[in-house]
């Protein structure tokens, strides 16, 4: 007997069976639908830029780098043309006899030819080409030329060099240039939206970026943007047709206001003694010369020293490769002595009429230690504006004596001491301020009124580059007021000024008196400078103490050492009473500020105003 339920149960498991079955080969249908539209429809385009990627290559172009130019006009800086002799190995059957038949014609090094050999195969393969022999002279181009039909797969093209027209003028300023490394190099193509990428190069060094100077400051506007060739290729990505190519945006050129010519005096003026100069517009904080001694050959360094050359230059004891003007820190002695005079009027301290009587010393009342002028006997009865003419030590460590040293602190700072004074400097130093504060952090040690008397002679802590001393003088020069400097004038800048109720425009007026009185005066300090020059300059200068000692007969031993003679130094601006222009001149142990570096500062202004 047939039992209806188990045939009603069997018949049930059947459908169901059979709806799974369904719906498994619904989903594998559906799935197998949605893949058919996605590959043809909706992932189309993703796929034929993949197909298209796949059969094509960007190569990247490199850009021009820009020219750099002096305030006139004419070129410091620019891109020299060599020519490189170029294979293209993939229609080169025998390179060996290739190789053989172009030394009948030029000459190729024994590195040139191994290149070549190695590199063959490869670049054959991928149809690229590769360079035989670069920077050939005028006479291996003229031989080719002439020959040139018999080596249809050969030929000549430009590449660039960077190349200072002044190898040794403007090493400290506008720098020279390097290699890239691959990370610089993969961050800058980043910003420019690519990848790092075979690349057409320009330059016969490859990769370039800023090192030092304006060529690290402005990179990124002398660099300039890649372009990109795009090409077909085929599997084993040997390059087929050009399809498209994207020109390169060369780099801006950079018009700074650097003067040849007085950086050429500048340059002979210090002789390749150790030292600097700085001299500026006024008006505009410009920079025009820019120069710090002994110098090294920048084209030299970007084109590739020898492990031998340099290390001659990295070990020579004058550091070369120090930039004195920039980051050297000297005392500024006496030059200091104008600033402080105002620090005395402005507080009231002194007026104009006020004498000390100077015997030649002046005794700290805390413990009679005694701080000596540089003249035996002294100055006699003397005013602020002799002591400065005269430079009288005793009168300023009378008058920073009674400072205090928070307030002196912060007036120097406004004549630009202590600070960065300049918006596009390389590694510009800010000398040092010193003040209670940092001589306890720093030397573990309590300030005393000692340390204030020296400040007011310009020794002791305190310390300027060349820098912030052509600030310096430049600020007194403006009665105040002055923008930052700069090496390129279309720069943002801004602007500093001081500002004081008790400081009227008869105080500075006797401040620029008494420092033209310092040349014109016969009692001047640097009275030899009177007959360098047809024009009126202000000015002061100064002898950096580098060991003190008590008599003239003490230091007579010690300069027999050169390293231990003082420095000479020296601020000026001039033309008076309307001055343009601006300078400091540090000479290492030059000893007289007056007869050594005074002659450098007035050849140079002689340089720029003459100009005019």
């Amino acid at each position: 007997m047939i039992d209806l339920n188990e045939r009603s149960k069997e018949k049930k498991n059947f459908f169901n069976r059979l709806t799974i079955v369904y719906l498994f080969f619904g989903v594998l249908f559906s799935f197998f639908i949605y893949q058919t539209f996605s590959l043809q429809v909706s992932s189309y385009t993703d796929y034929e830029i993949a197909s298209l990627e796949n059969k094509t290559r960007e190569i990247l172009i490199q850009p021009r780098r820009g020219i750099i130019y002096d305030r006139n006009g004419n070129i410091i800086v620019n891109n020299k043309p060599r020519y490189n002799l170029i294979l293209n190995p993939s229609k080169i059957e025998d390179i060996d006899k290739h190789i053989s038949e172009i030394e009948n014609i030029i000459d190729l090094s024994e590195k040139d030819i191994i290149f070549v050999r190695e590199n063959f195969k490869s670049k054959a393969k991928l149809n690229r080409e590769i360079v035989l022999k670069q920077n050939l002279s005028q006479e291996e181009i003229a031989k080719f030329e002439s020959r040139r039909y018999q080596f249809k797969n050969t030929f000549i093209e430009e590449r660039y060099s960077r190349e200072s027209i002044y190898s040794e003028l403007f090493s400290h300023s506008v720098g020279y240039v390097g290699d890239l490394s691959d990370d610089s190099l993969e961050l800058i193509l980043k910003d420019q939206g690519l990848n790092p990428k075979e690349t057409i190069f320009k330059y016969s060094n490859g990769y370039l970026t800023g090192k030092t100077g304006l060529e690290k400051i402005y990179d990124k506007k002398l660099r300039g943007y890649f372009g990109k060739k795009i090409y077909e290729v085929d599997a084993s990505g040997k390059l087929l047709n050009e399809i498209e190519e994207i020109p390169a945006i060369d780099g801006e050129d950079l018009y700074t206001s650097l003067d040849i010519k007085s950086q050429k005096v500048a340059y002979e003026q210090l002789d390749n003694r150790r030292g600097a100069v700085v001299a500026v517009e006024i008006d505009t904080g410009a920079i025009v010369t820019y120069v710090s001694s002994p110098s090294f050959p920048i084209n030299a360094i970007t084109n590739g020293l020898s492990s031998e050359e340099y290390n001659k230059l990295a070990n020579n004891n004058d550091k070369p490769f120090f930039d004195r003007a920039g980051q050297g820190r000297y005392s500024p002695a006496s030059t200091i002595k104008p600033a402080i005079g105002l620090y005395g009027i402005e507080n009231n301290i002194i007026d104009w009429k006020y004498t000390i009587d100077d015997p030649g010393f002046f005794v700290l009342p805390e413990d009679n230690r005694v701080y000596r002028g540089w003249k035996k006997g002294g100055h006699g009865k003397i005013n602020l504006m002799d002591a400065i003419i005269e430079s009288s030590n005793t009168f300023f460590f009378s008058l920073a004596y009674k400072s205090e040293i928070e307030d002196l602190v912060d007036h120097l700072s406004n004549f630009g001491f202590g600070r960065n004074v300049c918006i596009d400097c390389f590694i510009p130093d800010s000398g040092l301020l010193p003040d209670p504060q940092w001589k306890m952090n720093k030397l573990n040690f309590g300030w005393f009124k000692g340390d204030t008397v020296n400040m007011g002679v310009g020794q002791g802590y305190l310390s300027a580059t060349p820098m912030q001393l052509a600030y310096y003088s430049a600020f007194l020069a403006k009665k105040g007021s002055l923008d930052r400097f700069s090496f390129v004038q279309n720069v943002a800048s801004k602007k500093d000024s001081f500002v004081s109720n008790n400081l009227t425009d008869e105080d500075w007026e006797n401040i620029h008196k008494s420092m033209i009185g310092v040349i014109e005066n016969p009692k001047g300090t640097a009275g030899r400078l009177r007959n360098l020059k047809n024009y009126v300059v202000a000015a002061k200068s100064g002898t950096v103490e580098l060991v003190s000692t008590e008599t003239k007969e003490d230091y007579k031993i010690i300069r027999e050492v050169e390293g231990q003679r003082d420095h000479a130094i020296i601020i000026a601006f001039a033309p008076m009473p309307k001055p343009k222009y601006a300078i400091s001149v540090v000479i290492e142990n030059g000893e007289s500020g007056g007869s050594v570096a005074g002659p450098v500062a007035i050849e140079v202004l002689n340089s720029l105003i003459s100009n005019e």
